[in-house]
């Protein structure tokens, strides 16, 4: 049997390990997203380059509408598939810290739990009370992490959904939007 101390090095032990995880899962994401800046800046100016070499070679105001139509709309779009991907990186991340976050408090709850017992079990004589008291704690403790997780849970799937379908909106109404120009 383990004592209190050798418990108390477990919990401790995995609460360092998960903090080099996070950490680990901190550069892992902030790399992903400093690439994607990386190209989305090239991309950018790729863009402008070729952008300023057609505007270069206007030659009337009906072509410079036209042109001035053309760049916007892809402007639009390259802001739409920032958005779009800039979004995919955050929401896998917070999958990812998620995940992280309930494994970890479950070997907290775990450690804490066989803590309990081992002191339930070597309590003196007349401390029943007090470790009940405590096994009480725990699992109301427990409870209420579990009613805050369903709710952060439902409240990441609503925020999702809902930036999903201002993307998908926003997606529609360019094209739409040129066509009203063009009327």
């Amino acid at each position: 049997m383990n004592s209190a101390t050798e418990q108390f090095a477990g919990i401790d032990k995995a609460g360092f390990v998960n903090a080099v995880r996070v950490t680990a899962l901190s550069l892992e994401k902030a790399e992903h997203l400093a690439k994607f800046n990386f190209q989305a800046a090239k991309a950018a100016l790729e863009q402008g380059v070729q952008s300023a070499g057609v505007v270069s070679g206007i030659k009337d105001v009906k072509e410079f509408a036209a042109v001035n139509t053309k760049l916007a709309e892809a402007g639009v779009q390259h802001a739409l598939g920032y958005t779009r991907g800039l979004y995919e990186i955050v929401a896998q991340g917070q999958a990812e810290f998620s995940a992280l976050a309930n494994d970890a408090w479950a070997g907290y709850t775990n450690g804490v739990k066989t803590w309990v017992e081992t002191a339930a079990k070597n309590a003196p004589a007349g401390s029943e009370i007090a470790v009940r008291a405590l096994t009480s704690t725990v699992a109301a403790t427990n409870a209420a992490y579990e009613q805050f997780s369903k709710a952060t849970q439902q409240i990441v799937s609503l925020t999702d959904a809902t930036v999903r379908a201002a993307i998908a909106n926003a997606a529609k109404a360019a094209p739409a939007t040129k066509g009203s120009k063009a009327s």
